[in-house]
């Protein structure tokens, strides 16, 4: 096994996670087989129990782990199915290593940060990397580890330590340790300066860890003096320096490490001369030249609690942006708070309501994200209402369906009082319920998690269809409430379809309105495994429906897969393009406003993936 670790220094939110994700690309477009692994400094034991304004948004794998966003860059960069245990925390790590104290597994001794502390995260790193993540038999052959946080973080120096033990343990050809670090350029001066990136190499070698390859974030390429100078004040070979520059979207980064050879320094440094083929970024290259071309817009209203931070949606983003790019559209998402769109909102601030509701009536398709607690439930209530007697296509998941079975019921029944539990429990008409597995008392990890199987009721619906006219779909869950099986008999009676169940039969998992162009709802989050080049149906079928394309969608639910250029039949690298389930055939937290996923626009809109990177990673 051969490790690559990223560190970055001077600053956060330089873009690790898109350079760890950029490397583990390029080496797996080598003929190598790649895995990853997250370190988060932090003391929780996972990320469920963080607020999304804190961290981000919640990505969840199959096996149910809650876990740091970055490894979703992982999974939708590489193509891979991660575990909980590829994401490493103080948290757990700490755990560990106390549950062995408290069964006498160190005999006595006394326990300490080294070395117990350093070499349970050594063991941990060792059996997270051989763990199969590709779908094949056996270990990768690197695994790429990113260090969160910012090298001279107290809470990251144990991890530092064990990193540094490991370097030595594993031995010259077998690890490499990639510094992302920030050139700027001072406005007064208006030259590259490289004392930041100097003294931050000096700290990271101050603590036993010595970088082979320095990535450096800059606005524009490095010159030939600043990498010289960096070479001789950091010691490493000028070949050895990469320029990671502002570009237009952020599938040019992988390419702009292949353009810079970081592949050869990589093969040399772990001695995979012989191994590694040329890459191939075919693919790659064609959808980043497809994303900057893109003109005709659809828009898109996200309706949401969290609108002020848009990590809080980072993989409903970008699946968004993987079906627009599939559909040759430029996606235009406008932010609308839901608590904008209540009647409230509009006695407090007039301006502010009529902003909210602009936006989404000029939308050309509505998506109602997950959530949880109360605000702004009325708002998304209220959107979902609109798309129904409005016929705008319409994606709600998670909470964004069960306010579709909350809506129906006031509009359609005719019961003023239907609402979830969750908001009012005592409510006289309970649509949505609390599972009855869950646990109130206990809130990390007691959600209803991971992949599960959902199975199709209607093989006509157009959500079957749309998955390939597939018998069951296996996509990831996390949910505490269930619509409420007693009221399903009621609302089929009055034309809403629950296309999709359990294999009970009695856990509703996709819901339709027939006689609508497009309205779905799902309990199930598919914007976890959808990937660039195989994008989510659903989210697929939402773009298609909102710019037209629909009906060729659904008369061919895998013409998306067909439109990548592939690697040819009998090279080793071609990939299945099965899409998720058994497919019978191939395939402020209150801020409105509007942003071009698409990273070729003008104005408000970024270009610089530091600025923006949480936004940009697909």
């Amino acid at each position: 096994m051969k490790y690559v670790l990223v560190t970055g220094g001077v600053v956060s939110g330089l873009g690790k996670g898109v350079t760890a994700s950029s490397i583990g690309v390029l080496l797996k477009a080598c003929g190598l087989r790649v895995t990853s692994i997250k370190i988060d400094p932090y003391l929780n034991t996972d990320a469920g129990t963080m607020s999304p304004f804190e961290h981000g948004e919640v990505f969840v794998l199959d096996d149910g782990g809650e876990v740091d966003l970055d490894l979703g860059n992982y999974e939708r960069f590489l193509d891979i199915k991660l575990t909980r245990d590829n994401n490493i925390t103080t948290g757990k790590i700490y755990q560990f290593v106390i549950n062995k104290e408290r069964k006498g597994d160190y005999l006595g001794a006394t326990v300490q940060v080294v070395p117990h502390i350093t070499d349970a995260i050594q063991e941990w790193i060792e059996r997270a990397a051989m763990i199969p993540v590709d779908g094949k038999e056996g270990p990768a052959d690197i695994c790429v580890i990113e260090l969160g946080g910012t090298i001279g973080d107290i809470e990251s120096m144990p991890f530092i330590e064990a990193l540094g033990q490991f370097s030595y343990r594993v031995g010259p050809g077998n690890f490499c340790l990639v510094h992302v670090s920030l050139v700027p350029v001072l406005n007064v001066v208006g030259e590259q300066k490289t004392k930041p990136t100097q003294h931050s190499v000096r700290g990271l070698r101050g603590l036993g860890l010595i970088p082979n390859i320095l990535a450096c974030r800059s606005a524009k390429p490095l010159e030939e003096n600043v990498k010289e100078k960096l070479s001789q004040f950091c010691h490493v070979p000028v070949s050895n320096i990469v320029t990671l520059h502002d570009v237009t979207n952020i599938w040019h980064i992988p390419l702009l490490l292949k353009k810079q050879k970081t592949h050869e320094a990589l093969i040399e440094l772990l001695q995979l001369q012989g191994i590694a083929k040329q890459p191939w970024l075919d693919d790659w290259t064609r959808r980043a030249e497809i994303c900057d071309t893109l003109q005709d817009p659809v828009r898109i209203a996200m309706v949401g609690k969290y609108t002020g931070l848009s990590d809080s949606y980072l993989s409903v983003l970008k699946a968004l942006l993987h079906a627009s790019v599939d559909c040759q559209r430029k996606l235009v998402v406008d932010w609308v708070a839901s608590a904008d769109l209540e009647e409230t909102r509009e006695k407090e601030a007039p301006e502010v309501h009529k902003k909210a509701w602009d936006l989404l009536k000029a939308a050309d398709g509505i998506l109602v994200p997950g959530g949880f607690g109360d605000r702004g439930v009325e708002g998304k209530i209220l959107a979902a209402k609109y798309a129904r007697e409005n016929k705008v296509p319409y994606l709600g998941i998670c909470l964004g369906m069960q306010i579709v079975v909350v809506e129906f019921a006031r509009s359609i029944l005719n019961l003023p009082y239907a609402n979830s539990t969750e908001f009012v429990p005592d409510t006289t008409t309970p649509c949505i319920i609390f599972m009855p597995e869950g646990s109130k008392t206990h809130m990390g990890g007691t959600m209803r998690l991971g992949s599960r199987r959902t199975y199709f009721e209607a093989p006509c619906c157009k959500a079957a269809k749309l998955y390939g006219n597939a018998n069951f779909v296996d996509e990831r869950h996390r949910h505490r409430y269930e619509v409420n099986p007693d009221m399903v008999p009621e609302f089929e009676k009055a034309g809403l379809a629950f296309v999709g169940k359990d294999e009970t039969g009695k856990r509703m998992e996709i819901i339709e309105l027939p006689d609508h162009p497009y309205f779905i709802g799902v309990q199930f989050h598919p914007e976890f495994k959808s990937r660039p080049g195989k994008p989510s149906p659903l989210f697929l079928g939402l773009i298609a429906a909102s710019s037209g394309q629909l009906g060729t969608f659904l008369k061919d639910p895998v013409h998306y897969e067909l439109r990548t250029p592939r690697r040819p039949i009998n090279d080793p690298l071609t990939s299945k393009s099965y899409q998720n389930g058994n497919l019978k055939k191939l395939t402020d937290g209150s801020a409105n406003g509007n942003c071009h996923a698409n990273g070729n626009d003008n104005g408000a809109q970024a270009d610089s993936w530091a600025q923006r990177s949480h936004y940009l990673q697909l």
